[in-house]
């Protein structure tokens, strides 16, 4: 059996070419997992239902974006053109993670190759953020009742707001974000966990940090994990603030994995941002959470 990985080649979009956002990278890290023998065959997802999307969008913004509808505005908030690829792409990622999450019932462990769009709440989108599909495929799993718990944590470099927002009054569903406190968004909204980090933080601070808050996350119970691996905590990132090594991001990735799969919680991960200097050094920083996850197979 190998690592269940879900990929779609239309989660490259057409945007355009100006855009700070690096939508190439999910072609290219799907590229590396299969050179680098981490996947033989992906997963294929079809795009999310409206209907699974109603579970945490307002169906006035689900047509906006399916119909191109949505103005100027809200669409230089999300920082994408809203087009037909962009459309595409933003319901068959969402798709993915929900397929990722149903994968990680079975197999302990799954993987999306695009997802973590924390920033998009119930009714518009932002920082690169459409639709939520972590926040998608939580409801999923829950309206079919197959998990009871779940636990979103989100080590993205900046707060996960959509999720809080989405979820804040469902008990249900642990909201955590381990995140930079003077990164986006300004405004900071309420998780049910927030950990906030100061500019310039190192490796061994981190992941004493975030050591201490797994013990803390172990002595509740959860039957599934959602797990943002945003990359974009790295010293070299264009939008981080903090100082973690190459090191330090796998580091993190063993702690976060081992510690859930030692207790047989599914985890499904999801990529979060990355907007590394370097493209090939931000494709091999996404890598590790594919890596890391299918060691245990």
């Amino acid at each position: 059996m190998q690592l269940p990985i879900v990929n779609h080649p239309d989660y490259v979009a057409k945007i355009n070419d100006d855009n700070k956002f690096p939508i190439k990278k999910f072609g290219a890290l799907a590229e590396h997992l299969l050179k680098n023998d981490v996947v033989r065959d992906f997963h294929t997802p079809k795009e999310c239902s409206i209907e699974t999307m109603r579970t945490s969008h307002s169906l006035k913004y689900i047509n906006d974006i399916k119909n191109k509808t949505l103005d100027i505005k809200a669409q230089k908030k999300i920082g994408f053109p809203i087009n037909d690829s962009v459309v595409r792409r933003s319901f068959v990622a969402t798709g993915g993670t929900v397929l990722a999450s149903k994968l990680a019932l079975d197999a302990k462990l799954a993987c999306n190759t695009a997802g973590g769009s924390h920033h998009a709440t119930f009714d518009y989108g932002a920082g690169y953020c459409v639709f939520n599909d972590t926040a998608v495929a939580a409801n999923y799993l829950k309206k079919k009742r197959l998990v009871k718990r779940i636990l979103i944590l989100d080590l993205d470099v900046h707060q996960g707001n959509g999720n809080s927002e989405i979820f804040q009054k469902d008990k249900d569903v642990c909201t955590f974000s381990m995140h930079c406190s003077s990164n986006y968004p300004a405004k900071k909204s309420k998780s049910d966990i927030d950990i906030e980090l100061q500019d310039n933080m190192e490796d061994n601070e981190y992941l004493n940090v975030l050591n201490n808050n797994l013990k803390k996350l172990n002595q509740n119970s959860y039957d599934f994990v959602f797990y943002i691996a945003g990359v974009d905590i790295h010293h070299e990132d264009r939008l981080g603030k903090l100082k973690i090594t190459d090191e330090g991001v796998n580091k993190r990735d063993q702690m976060v994995i081992e510690n859930f799969y030692s207790k047989k919680i599914p985890l499904c991960g999801v990529l979060g941002g990355g907007y590394n200097k370097n493209f090939d050094k931000l494709i091999e920083l996404h890598s590790m959470l594919h890596k890391n996850c299918a060691s245990f197979f």
